[in-house]
């Protein structure tokens, strides 16, 4: 029997040859925190990358703006699948002939049309590495389906490594202290966020470093994930978060009793304010929050509270 997604990511990090590249360290904004109490909150939702994971640029992305970043990450991912001899031969590295076919396939992915107007597609990144390898199985690619699994199993485990090959991710100071507190006061703590097949084992990956965490279920609902893989749509979709709202209504939790949580305050906590959430800004880098005086002040995005690390959402939820 392959190895689960989780699995694998754990036998990734028993290797000494491999080394991830790390989050840059935070640059502090200057901000004057607002912690009056919420009361009456059931559940936080919170935004993944940026928030809970220190990550470079404070979002996943699929294209990294320093072409060195892509060649080193496309580079180890064709070593370490043995892609070479299965793709075409052509002028250049192996790593330039990928980029475009990946570029390709994800500008593609961009142009994806969705049901309701506003609303903007997500690139599914192991369905990108699918149709990758789906090119190299004509050319007589072969892998290990013992230890990788079948070609959707495989896509999912090489889009994780191709991404944690571009951009290093750490657990944001606290956070698994914050996760567990919550639960044990009883308070539900979902996710709203844009994310892959990989972000949960990723997240535990990286919570893990701060506490016994085993699996998602240690510290999230299960039934109050919602992210943008599984939706198609990305922030800052609106049915992205009307989704968020039927599941929490499903639980008997109404939008004003949630408090979301992130570093994104246009296109994320503005539109869950327009959702009926209450909403507070992590304002902790300056490098991954990106707001100004002006936008904090605005009254269609102020958020109701705005915090400098993660331990300031107990003190707002009395805990």
């Amino acid at each position: 029997m392959s190895l689960g997604l989780a699995e694998y990511i754990e036998k990734l990090d028993e290797r000494k040859d491999l080394i991830w590249p790390q989050p840059p360290d935070p640059v502090p904004l200057k901000v004057s925190p607002s912690l009056a109490p919420l009361p009456r909150i059931k559940a936080v939702t919170w935004s993944v990358y940026g928030t809970l994971l220190n990550i470079d640029q404070g979002m996943l992305l699929h294209h990294h703006p320093q072409e060195i970043r892509m060649q080193i990450a496309l580079d180890k991912t064709i070593r370490e699948f043995n892609m070479w001899n299965s793709m075409s031969r052509k002028p250049g590295q192996p790593w330039e002939y990928m980029l475009r076919q990946y570029t390709e396939l994800v500008e593609d992915a961009r142009l994806t049309s969705t049901k309701k107007r506003g609303d903007i597609p997500e690139i599914d990144s192991g369905r990108i590495w699918r149709k990758i390898l789906e090119r190299l199985v004509k050319n007589d690619y072969v892998w290990d389906e013992a230890l990788y699994g079948d070609l959707t199993d495989l896509s999912i485990k090489v889009a994780y490594f191709f991404h944690a090959s571009l951009q290093g991710t750490t657990a944001a100071p606290t956070a698994c202290e914050v996760l567990t507190r919550l639960m044990q006061a009883g308070i539900a703590s979902g996710l709203l966020s844009d994310g892959q097949m990989f972000t949960l084992p990723q997240l535990v990956r990286n919570l893990r470093q701060q506490g016994p965490v085993r699996r998602p279920s240690d510290v999230l609902s299960m039934d109050l994930i919602v992210l943008s893989c599984q939706a198609g749509l990305k922030k800052p979709s609106e049915s992205l978060f009307r989704q968020a709202v039927h599941q929490m209504q499903q639980k008997g939790i109404e939008p004003e009793q949630v408090l979301h949580v992130s570093h994104r305050l246009q296109d994320d906590l503005a539109v869950a304010r327009r959702c009926g959430f209450h909403t507070a800004l992590f304002a902790a880098d300056k490098q991954c929050c990106h707001v100004t005086g002006a936008d904090v002040r605005n009254p269609e995005w102020r958020p109701d509270r705005l915090v400098s690390s993660l331990g300031q959402i107990l003190e707002i939820l009395s805990i």
